[in-house]
C-alpha cells in the first residue's frame, strides 16, 4: 500500500466516530473521516455521559471541557404521575468505582465539536464532509470506498481498515451484508424542548427523571438551557398530528398546568431495538448504531457506541502494530454482549416499568425500586449496572 493508504477510514462523524478518530490518533494511527452531511449536527440528540464515557473521554483529553458546558447530576429518579417520588438513586456511591460519580447532561455537539477541534489540528487526521459513502470493497491488504461529493464529483479512498459509524442505515453494514434483526417499538417517541424551570416548579424533582403512570408515562431530563419531555405517541397518527402545535400544548399541560408552554424545539421517531449479527467482517468494523440500536430510556445508546469506540481502537491498535487480526474477534465478543445483555435489557426494563398498567405489577415495581434504594449493597449494584460500570468489568471475562 501507499503512504496515503497507510491510514484507517472511518465512515461517520458523530460522538462514536469521531471519538474513534481520536483514539487512534493518540495512538499515532492516521484517519480520514467521511461524513455525509455538509458540517457537524448542532442539534438536541442524545445528551446524557454516563461516568465511565467521561473515564474514557478524559484520556483522551475531552472530558474537562465537556464538563465545563454541562451540568452535572448525581442523583436520578423513578417517579409516579400521581403519587411522586418512588426512588431516586445515588450516583455518588460510584466515588470509589470512577472519577467521574454522577450523569453529565451536555448535547452530544459539545463532544463533536470539541473532537473535531482535535482533528483539524492534527496533521495525521483528514475531515471530509458533503459525502456520500456509496460502495464499500475489501481485499487481502485493504478496503477501497467510493463516495460522492454533493457536487457529483465521485472519488476513492483506500485504507488499511474501515470503521462503519454511519449509524442506522449504516451503508458500510449494508455493504457487508451482515443481518440487523430485532424489532421497531410499537409507540412513536415525541421529543420536547422547553425553557420551562421544571425544577423549580416540581418540589424534589431530579434533573433525570422517569415518570412512570398506566395511562401515559414521560420522561423529563435538564439540559444547560432546557429541559427535554419525551412521551410515547400513538402511531397511527401522523407527523403532522403528533407535532400539532395545539396536540402539544395539551399533552404539556397534563404534565404541569399552567401558563402556555414555549417549545424550541419538536421532534418525533420512531424507535427499534436491533444488533448486527456481526460487528467484525475482515478488515470493516462497526460500532454505534450501525451496530446496535436501542430506546433511549436510560441514556446508553450514545455511551454504548463510544464504549464500542474505545474498545475498537484499543484493539486495532494492537493489530496496527502487528498483533494477530484474530484479535479484532474479541472486540466483537465483548461489545455484542454489552448490546444485548446490558444495553438493550436495561432499555427495555425501564420501558416495562414505565409502561407497565396493572396494578398489582406496578406497585411490585415500585416496592422493588424503594428497596432497592434503601439497602446499600444492592443501590450500588444498581447504580453500577445502570451507570454501566459493570458491563465493563464484565467484560474482561469474555475471551
Amino acid at each position: 500500500m501507499t503512504a496515503a493508504d497507510e491510514r484507517v477510514l472511518i465512515a461517520g462523524a458523530g460522538p462514536v466516530g469521531l471519538v474513534a478518530a481520536v483514539s487512534l490518533l493518540a495512538e499515532g494511527i492516521p484517519v480520514t473521516v467521511l461524513e455525509a452531511s455538509a458540517d457537524l449536527a448542532v442539534d438536541l440528540r442524545a445528551s446524557t455521559f454516563h461516568p465511565p464515557t467521561l473515564d474514557f473521554l478524559a484520556r483522551l483529553g475531552l472530558a474537562d471541557g465537556l464538563i465545563a458546558r454541562g451540568i452535572k447530576c448525581p442523583h436520578w429518579q423513578f417517579r409516579d404521575r400521581r403519587e411522586g417520588e418512588v426512588a431516586t438513586f445515588d450516583l455518588g456511591l460510584l466515588a470509589d468505582e470512577t472519577d467521574h460519580p454522577y450523569r453529565l447532561q451536555a448535547e452530544q455537539w459539545k463532544l463533536t465539536e470539541a473532537a473535531r477541534a482535535r482533528l483539524d489540528s492534527d496533521p495525521d487526521a483528514e475531515l471530509i464532509t458533503d459525502i456520500v459513502v456509496e460502495t464499500v470493497t475489501q481485499d487481502a491488504d485493504g478496503v477501497t470506498v467510493t463516495a460522492r461529493h454533493e457536487s457529483g464529483e465521485t472519488a476513492t479512498f483506500r485504507a488499511r481498515y474501515l470503521i462503519g459509524a454511519d449509524g442506522a442505515r449504516s451503508t458500510v453494514r449494508k455493504s457487508t451484508g451482515v443481518g440487523f434483526p430485532g424489532l421497531t417499538i410499537p409507540e412513536i417517541f415525541l421529543s420536547l424542548s422547553t425553557p420551562f424551570r421544571y425544577d423549580q416548579a416540581i418540589e424534589g424533582l431530579a434533573d433525570i427523571s422517569y415518570i412512570s403512570d398506566p395511562e401515559e408515562w414521560f420522561v423529563l431530563l435538564r439540559t444547560p438551557t432546557l429541559w427535554r419531555v419525551l412521551f410515547p405517541t400513538d402511531p397511527s397518527l401522523s407527523d403532522e398530528a403528533i407535532l400539532d402545535p395545539a396536540r402539544i400544548e395539551t399533552r404539556m399541560q397534563s404534565v404541569l398546568p399552567g401558563e402556555p408552554y414555549e417549545i424550541a424545539h419538536k421532534t418525533a421517531y420512531r424507535v427499534h431495538e436491533r444488533v448486527a449479527d456481526a460487528y467484525v467482517h475482515g478488515r470493516i468494523f462497526l460500532a454505534g448504531d450501525a451496530a446496535h440500536l436501542n430506546n433511549p430510556l436510560g441514556g446508553m445508546g450514545m455511551n454504548g457506541g463510544i464504549h464500542d469506540a474505545v474498545n475498537l481502537t484499543e484493539k486495532l491498535a494492537h493489530v496496527w502494530r502487528g498483533a494477530d487480526p484474530e484479535t479484532m474477534g474479541r472486540y466483537e465478543r465483548q461489545r455484542r454482549k454489552v448490546a444485548i445483555e446490558t444495553v438493550q435489557a436495561q432499555a427495555l426494563r425501564n420501558r416495562a416499568i414505565l409502561n407497565e398498567t396493572d396494578p398489582e405489577k406496578r406497585r411490585a415495581y415500585h416496592d422493588e425500586l424503594r428497596a432497592t434504594v434503601a439497602d446499600p449493597a444492592r443501590h450500588l449494584a444498581y447504580v453500577m449496572r445502570s451507570s454501566m460500570i459493570q458491563s465493563l468489568r464484565d467484560l474482561e471475562a469474555v475471551a
